[in-house]
C-alpha cells in the first residue's frame, strides 16, 4: 500500500481500492468458516482509540483483529488519564511507547488522526473524525456494491440526505468516483454542501429526478447531535419527501440496491418494511465491515515485518 496510515479515501489510488478489495474477498471465507481465525497477525498488537460513541466500526474493528489472531486493545476515555487532563497527543504517544502495531482512530473533530498520526510511530487508520472522513465504511460499502453488482465502473449511485455533516457522504464520493461510477447527490437545499458542483458530481433537490436510473441508493443518517432544528422544518417533512419506501424506489432501476452506513432512524430515512427486506444490503454492509476491516488490518499493520502472503491464511 503506498502510505503508512490509511486517513482519507482521497489519499488512495485506484490500485490501492481494488487490492483491498481483493483482499477482502479472501478474507470474507475466514468468516464462512466453524472456526473463524487465522494466525496472520499473531504477535501484532492493535489499540482501538475511540473517543467517539460507536457500535458498529469499533465492533469490526475488533472482531476483525481477533480472526487474524492480533491482540486488540480497547481504550476508554472514561476510564483513562484524559479524566486527569492529560491531552489527546499525550494519551497517544503514551499509547505509541507500548509499540503497538496499529492505532484505529475515531474523534469528533476532524484532523484529530492526522494530528496523532504525525506524532505516532504506529500506522494509524481512521474511523471517522468529525464531518471529515470515514475512509473504512466507503471502502465497506464499495465492497458491497462490488459483491452485489460484480462491479462499480458505470454504475450509478445516489447518495441521499444530510450530505452536509456526513463524513460517510464525503468518503463515499471520493471512493466510487475513483471506480468509476456515477455519484449523485440528494438533499433539501440547506443540507447540501457549499459549491457542491464543484465536488464533479450532479446535485438534485428533488429525490424522484436523483433515483431515475440509480443502480444503487445510499441512505444518510439525520444527524441530530450536530443539527440545531433549522436545516428543515420537522423530521415529519423530511420523511416524506427524502425519506425511502418502496413507493419512491420505483423510480430506480429495478435491480437497485438500498444502503445505509447506520444507525437507522426507521421511518425518516427508510421505511420499516424495506430496512428488513431486499432490496436492502444494510446487515451485508455490517457483515462486509468486518472482512474490510480485516483487509485493512492485514494491509496496513501487517507488513511492519514478514506476513504470510494471502494463500497462507488458512
Amino acid at each position: 500500500m503506498n502510505g503508512r496510515d490509511l486517513l482519507a479515501i482521497e489519499d488512495l489510488a485506484r490500485e490501492d481500492l481494488e487490492r483491498i478489495l481483493d483482499t477482502a474477498r479472501h478474507m470474507k471465507e475466514i468468516g464462512t468458516r466453524e472456526v473463524k481465525k487465522v494466525p496472520t497477525l499473531r504477535g501484532r498488537t492493535v489499540i482501538n482509540l475511540f473517543f467517539e460513541p460507536s457500535t458498529r466500526t469499533r465492533t469490526s474493528f475488533e472482531i476483525a483483529g481477533k480472526r487474524l489472531s492480533a491482540d486488540v486493545v480497547n481504550f476508554s476515555p472514561s476510564s483513562s488519564s484524559l479524566k486527569k487532563s492529560e491531552g489527546i497527543l499525550d494519551t497517544a504517544m503514551t499509547l505509541d511507547a507500548m509499540d503497538p502495531d496499529a492505532v484505529i482512530v475515531r474523534h469528533s473533530v476532524a484532523g484529530v488522526p492526522k494530528r496523532i498520526a504525525d506524532a505516532l510511530e504506529a500506522p494509524v487508520i481512521n474511523a471517522g473524525d468529525g464531518a471529515h472522513a470515514h475512509p473504512t465504511q466507503a471502502l465497506l460499502d464499495l465492497y458491497t456494491v462490488w459483491e452485489e453488482k460484480g462491479t462499480v465502473d458505470g454504475l450509478c449511485v445516489t447518495i441521499v440526505g444530510d450530505l452536509l455533516h456526513s463524513r460517510v457522504a464525503r468518503s463515499n464520493l471520493a471512493a466510487f468516483s475513483k471506480m468509476g461510477a456515477e455519484v449523485r447527490l440528494a438533499a433539501p437545499p440547506t443540507m447540501l454542501p457549499p459549491a457542491v458542483e464543484s465536488l464533479g458530481v450532479k446535485a438534485y433537490t428533488s429525490l424522484r429526478e436523483a433515483l431515475d436510473g440509480s443502480d444503487v441508493v445510499m441512505l444518510l443518517r439525520i444527524q441530530n447531535e450536530r443539527l440545531d432544528g433549522c436545516f428543515f422544518p420537522s423530521v415529519r417533512e423530511y420523511a416524506a419527501t427524502f425519506g425511502l419506501d418502496r413507493e419512491k424506489l420505483r423510480f430506480a432501476k429495478d435491480d437497485a440496491i438500498v444502503m445505509h452506513p447506520g444507525p437507522v432512524n426507521r421511518g425518516v430515512e427508510i421505511s420499516h418494511e424495506l430496512a428488513d427486506r431486499r432490496p436492502s444490503v444494510i446487515l451485508e454492509q455490517v457483515r462486509n465491515g468486518v472482512s474490510v476491516r480485516m483487509a485493512v488490518l492485514y494491509l496496513f499493520a501487517g507488513r511492519v515485518a514478514d506476513t504470510p502472503p494471502l494463500g497462507g491464511l488458512g
